[in-house]
């Protein structure tokens, strides 16, 4: 396995997609329905990487990453928000709130994973 990527996503349809491409290409993947479940997996797994939605129940996605970012053991873990929300203004406010990078959904299949492995790069 080349790594742990952690993917908080509430839509089944969009998680289906986003583990079948990561696990295709080598990853292990692990997945959290809610922004608190993926915290709490967060903290547990210490993953490589965090693809996080941010439309998510409980905690949304800013939330989630403010919440990642202020804990020291995963303060450096790269968080991508792969998002529907495209209007003007919300690839800043991700990034304001902790995000490395931004994925507008829909994901497209053949670039996906070239986007995600730059996290991963800039990481190592």
């Amino acid at each position: 396995m080349k790594g742990n990527i952690l993917v908080i996503e509430d839509n089944e349809q969009n998680l289906y997609l986003v583990r079948f491409i990561l696990e295709k290409s080598g990853y292990q993947v692990h997945a959290a329905m809610d922004g608190q479940a993926g915290i709490d997996m967060a903290n547990e797994l210490k993953p490589d990487l965090i693809l996080l939605d941010i439309q998510l129940p409980v905690m949304d996605g800013y939330a989630v990453a403010q919440n990642l970012r202020a804990n020291p053991q995963l303060s450096s873990t790269p968080i991508v928000a792969v998002t529907s929300h495209a209007m003007v203004g919300d690839r800043d406010k991700a990034m304001q709130v902790g995000c490395n990078g931004y994925i507008e959904k829909p994901i497209n299949p053949d670039t996906f994973m070239a986007e995600v492995e730059l996290h991963l790069i800039k990481q190592s």
